[in-house]
């Protein structure tokens, strides 16, 4: 096997938990949940109402071959609490992008929508990495870098935000980190231990 070939497929049998909230970089959301496919990971996707504003769950349905949550009262078949089933069956769960509204959500705990329930969940059961995207002015207030203080130092692991043009026309730091960087902060996460032994999602 090449060295390419290799690397294309050093994700196999990791499950990731790709969250998606409402942000226009969600577009990237799209790139990186086909970056992580191609390198071997299995790839969730779980959606917030706003982000589906953006961007279409039959989008990441297609890239990922896989049922797209985007509601905490979505039926599920095996009848297993999708909040705490997705994460416990994930190596890793990535939201990008992570809003302010996300941050603060995690930050306080709050758990009143899929994907802020999936974070507190997450605890004990992955590590989180968020990939921050907003407006400068946003990124740079200081209820912002609290949040942000608070959830690094709870163990959460962070990749960017870039520096550079955003959606508001205003060149500054608060732009998504590319899939590539993101996919590369994952991995180093993932292949620090092996893929969970994964059974039926238990019942919650």
């Amino acid at each position: 096997m090449s060295r390419k070939t290799a690397k294309q497929s050093d994700l196999a049998d990791y499950e990731v938990l790709l969250c998606v909230t409402g942000g226009i970089a969600c577009y990237k959301s799209a790139d990186l949940a086909s970056k992580l496919c191609q390198s071997g990971a299995g790839v969730t996707v779980a959606m917030t109402d706003n982000s589906q504003r953006f961007i279409a769950p039959l989008t990441f349905q297609t890239l990922t071959a896989r049922r797209v949550y985007t509601s905490l009262w979505q039926s599920s078949e095996d009848f297993s609490s999708q909040h705490l089933s997705l994460t416990e069956q994930a190596d890793v769960m990535i939201v990008a992008p992570a809003t302010a509204n996300l941050l603060a959500r995690l930050a306080g705990g709050l758990a009143d929508d899929l994907v802020s329930s999936l974070g507190l969940s997450a605890w004990g059961a992955c590590p989180i990495l968020l990939a921050p995207a907003m407006n400068s002015r946003m990124w740079l207030a200081p209820v912002t870098q609290e949040n942000m203080k608070r959830l690094c130092k709870w163990g959460v692991n962070v990749i960017g935000p870039d520096e550079g043009t955003l959606a508001c026309r205003t060149v500054g730091p608060g732009r998504l980190a590319e899939p590539a960087e993101i996919l590369q902060a994952a991995r180093d996460l993932l292949l620090r231990k092996p893929p969970k032994k994964r059974g039926r999602p238990s019942v919650g």
